[in-house]
């Protein structure tokens, strides 16, 4: 029942980040201080993609880049940020995930060898109890000798005294 809720919550809280990213976005065009970062931000970040861009098609990387107009900037960093933090939502529900998933099969593996723990103290127990019956019976059966004639053990004498007389006793193999 708890993971479904778990998973839906992640769902929902993924699904609710995007407006939020929006509204990071628009934020981000408003504010002057942030408007300045953002906009060196997305000035970087042209660099960087334009430099890979050129080394992938094996173009000269040692050209001047042109920087971006402050408005494409602005938008192009707003759309990163948007993205970032829509993505930053998903890896922490990812991890999340993760983590609760590690923690139950720890708990169930505790569970299975704590349940082993107890068979094999059980075993031990029941080893035990076998060897103190054993020991019980050995010593009835050295109490009993001294009282009944030599080479009687149990039944045999009893079923040979029911025997008819001229049939074989039978042997123990």
């Amino acid at each position: 029942m708890v993971l479904p809720l778990v998973k839906l919550g992640s769902l929902a809280f993924r699904t609710l980040s995007k407006p939020i990213a929006a509204r990071l976005k628009f934020s981000a065009g408003i504010h002057p201080k942030f408007r300045g970062f953002i906009i060196g931000l997305a000035q970087a970040n042209h660099r960087f993609t334009t430099n890979m861009q050129r080394r992938v098609y094996g173009h000269a990387t040692d050209v001047h880049i042109r920087p971006l107009n402050e408005e494409k900037a602005i938008q192009a960093a707003a759309d990163l940020l948007g993205e970032l933090f829509v993505f930053s939502v998903a890896g922490a529900a990812i991890i999340y995930e993760v983590q609760r998933s590690a923690r139950s099969e720890a708990k169930k593996e505790e569970a299975l060898k704590k349940e082993m723990e107890e068979i094999k103290e059980r075993e031990e127990q029941l080893a035990t109890e076998v060897q103190l019956v054993k020991q019980k019976i050995s010593q009835m059966e050295r109490q009993y000798s001294r009282w009944i004639r030599p080479g009687f053990r149990g039944f045999g004498t009893a079923q040979a005294a029911a025997q008819p007389a001229g049939t074989k006793e039978p042997t123990a193999t």
